[in-house]
């Protein structure tokens, strides 16, 4: 089954939507952007979360003690760093977490922005519990809303779990999954309307998902 996870939440609305909609994980964005939310907005939000429901920090160049902060305030399932981080910082942070009581178990994700093959190659020197592959946008480290070409994650499924980011909806998520076949898929704007999830958007988005299995498994 293709697990699902929605980034980007930031209200009590979004936290009733996906605890209707069951994605297996959500995402909080620590680091600079529209959806960026504080520790105590996510110890708010995550009282009213479905416990099954994992949760994904997401970080760009961010300090480890940060991290290592933020984490024992939110106890987060998850950390997914979204920037420059070398395989040197990945092993740095390893070790930090598992030293942490609030560390363990967490696991760590490494975003990278796929331009070409020359992208997918530079995964082979992480080592991590999931690569998430998003679309190269000058300027931008994600949320951009662009798509790449979705057979090049089948060449990175060699290094580990992949999840599929970048431009992702309703109308093309169901292309992207019968592409690539991913160990999971990302959506963030793609499940909004002027900022903001949309209950319609998300419970289609999942639908097109859930389609794709069904039919793979028929």
């Amino acid at each position: 089954m293709t697990k699902i996870k929605i980034c980007g939440i930031k209200r009590i609305e979004d936290i009733q939507f996906v605890n209707k909609y069951k994605p297996q994980y959500i995402g909080f964005v620590f680091a600079e952007s529209k959806r960026r939310v504080s520790v105590d907005q996510v110890r708010y939000l995550k009282q009213g979360l479905d416990p099954q429901i994992k949760t994904v920090g997401v970080f760009v160049n961010e300090s480890i003690d940060k991290i290592v902060e933020v984490l024992a305030e939110c106890k987060l399932n998850c950390i997914q760093v979204h920037g420059d981080e070398t395989p040197q910082y990945i092993d740095t942070l390893k070790g930090v977490l598992g030293s942490q009581p609030a560390g363990k178990g967490v696991e760590i994700w490494k975003a990278v922005r796929v331009k070409d093959e020359k992208s997918i190659a530079m995964l082979k020197s992480y080592v991590v519990d999931a690569f998430l592959l998003d679309a190269f946008v000058e300027g931008s480290y994600g949320g951009a809303g662009k798509v790449f070409d979705w057979k090049l994650a089948n060449l990175a499924k060699s290094c580990g779990r992949i999840f599929v980011a970048g431009g992702l909806n309703a109308d093309n998520v169901s292309n992207a999954v019968e592409a690539s076949r991913p160990y999971g898929v990302d959506v963030s704007s793609g499940v909004e309307t002027e900022g903001c999830k949309d209950e319609s958007k998300i419970r289609c988005f999942m639908d097109k998902v859930k389609g794709v299995d069904n039919c793979e498994v028929l």
